[in-house]
């Protein structure tokens, strides 16, 4: 049951971006701009941990769930170092996430080939 909850939220969360991905004239690098601060924002007002335990990956894998892992990340590191910590908390927490995407991004461009536009 946990997978279809995770499933179903996902989905939900990908399908009312994508439609405002349609009926706005925001870019698509805004709208993940927007999804990783607004994750951030309900990780800040308490919002976003009740949802995660209740939809699972559906909540924690899509950008919504990044911005609060920065925010977390943030959050720890003033608490550990001071000010500091509101420049380094973010690079540690997501530090994981950002490493794979850059790796299998470049794995990426070694398999496929890029259609240059003429």
């Amino acid at each position: 049951m946990d997978y279809v909850k995770a499933f179903i939220i996902g989905g939900l969360i990908c399908a009312l971006v994508q439609i405002l991905l349609d009926r706005t004239k925001l870019m698509p690098g805004r709208v993940m701009v927007l999804l990783v601060c607004t994750g951030a924002v309900l990780g800040f007002c308490g919002i976003y941990k009740p949802f995660q335990e209740f939809a699972g990956s559906g909540a924690s894998v899509p950008l919504l769930g990044f911005g609060n892992v920065l925010w977390q990340g943030v959050k720890e590191a003033i608490d550990k170092n001071g000010f500091i910590g509101v420049f380094m908390g973010g690079f540690k927490a997501g530090a994981v996430g950002i490493s794979a995407a850059l790796i299998f991004g470049y794995i990426a461009s070694f398999i496929f080939e890029p259609k240059m536009k003429k």
